[in-house]
């Protein structure tokens, strides 16, 4: 179980944006965090993801409190977390192919051996066709950037996906496939879900449980 426990966060200790805020979710559940732009939704995110540590309050992970964060935290803990982010040129080297982006992953955890085979498994599943694979960032529309994206979050099998408003600013055909390539893993593996948006109806349609912002507490 992934649980975040009276969690307080924010980048300036004096004004959090998140506080005394709790929330779980099971292995295989699906849950949508729905809530106003601007209300701590991604910043709690960050946290579930141990990507920013909080102010105060307990992560843990299959009853286990996590103790480092970032790039200091065990590798098993790193690598248990698929993240996508809502801007995906904000989240890319802009030097990088669309397969070299998608496969960085696998260098940086010394599984240069699985590469090919992973990311041609991966872009038949997010829909990036093989030509599309060559290009770099500026080269190629918003949501191909956000599909391969999600292909890098998918590549090490992570055990939880955290999604922040992968959807937001695509087209209706792309954010379906999207949402349809995170099922179809969830399907396959059994991996837990935190989607972070404010997209009533899309939520409701993917998540089996949906909290809302206001809702959220320390009992939660």
């Amino acid at each position: 179980m992934l649980e975040l426990r009276a969690i307080t966060a924010g980048y300036d200790r004096r004004t959090p944006v998140v506080r005394d805020v709790s929330l779980s979710v099971e292995p295989g559940e699906a849950v949508g965090l729905l809530g106003p732009s601007g209300c701590g939704k991604s910043t709690l995110a960050r946290v579930a993801a141990l990507l920013h540590r909080p102010d105060s309050g307990t992560v843990l992970l299959d009853g286990e409190p996590v103790h480092r964060w970032r790039h200091r935290a065990p590798r098993a803990h790193r690598t248990a977390f698929g993240v996508v982010f809502q801007q995906p040129r904000l989240s890319v080297d802009p030097r990088l192919r669309l397969t070299d982006l998608m496969a960085e992953p696998l260098r940086a955890t010394g599984r240069r051996n699985e590469i090919p085979d992973r990311v041609a498994e991966l872009a038949t599943a997010v829909g990036l066709t093989p030509d599309l694979l060559t290009r770099r960032p500026h080269e190629v529309s918003d949501g191909q950037l956000q599909r391969a994206c999600l292909a890098r979050a998918l590549v090490l099998r992570p055990r939880w996906l955290i999604c922040d408003e992968i959807t937001a600013m695509l087209d209706a055909s792309t954010s379906a496939a999207l949402v349809a390539a995170v099922e179809d893993y969830r399907a396959e593996t059994g991996a837990g879900l935190l989607a972070v948006g404010h997209d009533h109806a899309l939520l409701n349609r993917w998540c089996g449980r949906l909290v809302r912002w206001d809702d959220l507490g320390p009992a939660a």
